[in-house]
């Protein structure tokens, strides 16, 4: 599995390209507010079913995008780059780490998926608390 992530893309673009991924990141945003409220008012329940929702439904396209455009070429490199990066990178940034982690398995690096996995998931509770910590001192 070639990994070619988003951060990965090259990074001289003209402006229409820029327009592009812009403009599909809005609509990613727009998404992820929308399903996201329609399944949590849906489930009625305090469990966060809604952001759930939306990161295994981003990751599911993310790969299916992908391997559309690299593996298929149904899709050409241009929209790939317009889809991965300006829809599901406003969409749910977690389909990317769904997929960095997922190529660092395929080519056999279970440490640094591992480091991968443990380290997002505490690094960012970790942060998210000591943000709280900070705001609340003031």
């Amino acid at each position: 599995m070639a990994c070619e992530s988003p951060s990965h893309v090259q990074l001289m673009m003209t402006f229409k390209e820029l327009a592009w991924i812009a403009g599909a990141g809005a609509v990613g945003t727009l998404s992820r507010f929308a399903i996201a409220a329609l399944v949590q008012n849906f489930s009625g329940s305090k469990f966060p079913w809604g952001t759930l929702t939306v990161n295994v439904v981003g990751c599911f396209l993310f790969g299916l995008v992908f391997i559309l455009a690299e593996e298929k070429s149904l899709i050409p490199a241009q929209v790939k780059v317009i889809v991965l990066t300006g829809f599901m990178g406003a969409f749910t940034t977690f389909s990317t780490f769904g997929f960095e982690t997922t190529a660092l398995i395929h080519s056999g690096d279970w440490g640094s998926a591992i480091l991968n996995i443990v380290g997002q998931n505490v690094a960012g509770i970790v942060a998210v608390t000591m943000g709280i910590f900070l705001a609340r001192q003031f």
